[in-house]
């Protein structure tokens, strides 16, 4: 096909950059990713990929390395503040009945220890210590280069350098990005520190007046994840290691229900980042130059489908681009993925507002009318984004 012996330079190896590498190289074309960090290393923290993640992670083979360090949560429970269920929604064996497939945990480095070792199954070079500074192309070639002074040359150059994406600011004039008024906090705590049976095996979300904090176990339940949203009103950077006390944390969220206390009790290293709105692209290609992930269409985490939308986009990216060649290719690329990223990204936008209602009154009674639907309803209602499946569709 198309790709055959073609080479391609993706920027970033976060998750999508290394699927968009694998299902590429998979297709017969010579893969470089090139890293600014000098390794994988555990970075980050907890992060979930829904069925419609796990059809990408299951095209691309790697389905039972995955399931390896997978955590299936048995739902997804949103609570008041003080701890009171609001609805249950049901995860597990619920989930893969009408999915197909199951709903999965993961802490970010197990699951990028996993797409590297698919990676490298499927020929991509990693290339680490390599920050981007310049691209420019002519009329089948792409040039990158790096502040190290090396250059490379491909056929085609993929950003997957996420939110802040260097790629997007030097070839497509992205503009810059927008604070939404919501601050995060994210961490992990050692379940053994914590009271026996203190978190279920779910995904456990405790909302309050403009916050609200997410928990869930990690690595077989021997770590529990947490992420923590608050309002505010200014901020100057957006990134994942920002360092902050765990002092500030706790005083966040006083008053919210036992659990959330017991757990910020035991908080030793915490990471703050501002959450961004990025204007939509015009378009997500010129040329040979692409885009994929948090790098076209930035992800707030209310939805958890940042990591899930990348591995969409890079099996179709790869399709396209084998079956019409790479301008063309990546043109349908965006004409495919556009609508349904766009669809994510306002419902991820609206979580946040429902999740943070003000108004102690109208807060109790949408809570009473979300408790009074029921579960298949729920659950029906992330159809759209659950039982999608780029990998069936021409």
């Amino acid at each position: 096909m198309a790709l055959k012996n073609q080479e391609i330079s993706i920027i970033g190896a976060g998750i999508g950059g290394l699927a968009t590498a694998t299902a590429l190289a998979q297709r017969g074309a010579r893969v470089r990713v090139f890293e600014q960090a000098e390794g994988l290393g555990e970075v980050g923290a907890g992060l979930q990929i829904s069925p419609n993640g796990v059809a990408v992670l299951e095209a691309l083979g790697l389905r039972e390395a995955a399931a390896a360090v997978a955590n299936t949560p048995e739902a997804v429970v949103l609570r008041d503040y003080r701890g009171g269920e609001v609805v249950r929604l049901p995860m597990g064996a619920s989930a893969e009945a009408r999915y197909g497939r199951p709903y999965w945990q993961f802490h970010r480095a197990d699951l990028l220890a996993v797409l590297e070792q698919g990676a490298l199954a499927a020929g991509v070079n990693l290339v680490f210590g390599h920050r981007l500074i310049a691209v420019s192309q002519g009329e089948i070639r792409v040039k990158a280069e790096f502040d190290n002074g090396d250059v490379a040359e491909a056929n085609a150059l993929i950003g997957a350098d996420g939110v802040r994406s260097v790629v997007r600011g030097l070839a497509l004039h992205g503009q810059p990005a927008e604070f939404t008024g919501q601050v995060a906090w994210r961490g992990l705590v050692a379940a053994e520190r914590l009271p026996k049976g203190l978190f279920e095996n779910a995904a456990q979300v405790f909302m309050g007046k403009g916050r609200h904090f997410v928990a869930y176990p990690l690595r077989g339940g021997s770590v529990i994840n947490f992420v923590a949203v608050e309002e505010r009103v200014g901020w100057a950077d957006e990134g994942w290691n920002i360092s902050d006390t765990p002092d500030n944390l706790r005083n966040a969220f006083k008053g919210f229900a036992t659990p959330v206390q017991a757990l910020l009790e035991q908080v030793e290293e915490t990471f703050l980042w501002g959450l961004f709105n990025h204007p939509v692209l015009p378009n997500w290609s010129d040329g040979h130059i692409g885009l994929v992930g948090d790098a076209c269409h930035p992800m707030l985490p209310f939805l958890a489908q940042g990591a899930g939308m990348g591995l969409e986009d890079a099996y179709v990216l790869a399709r396209e681009m084998d079956e019409k060649g790479i301008k063309n290719g990546l043109q349908a690329y965006e004409t495919m993925r556009k609508s349904r990223a766009t669809r994510v990204q306002k419902g991820a936008a609206r979580n946040a507002w429902s999740y943070h209602l003000r108004n102690p009154l109208f807060r109790g009674a949408a809570h009473k009318v979300l408790a009074m639907v029921p579960q298949k309803a729920l659950l029906g209602q992330f159809d759209y984004l659950y039982g999608h499946d780029v990998t069936e569709q021409n």
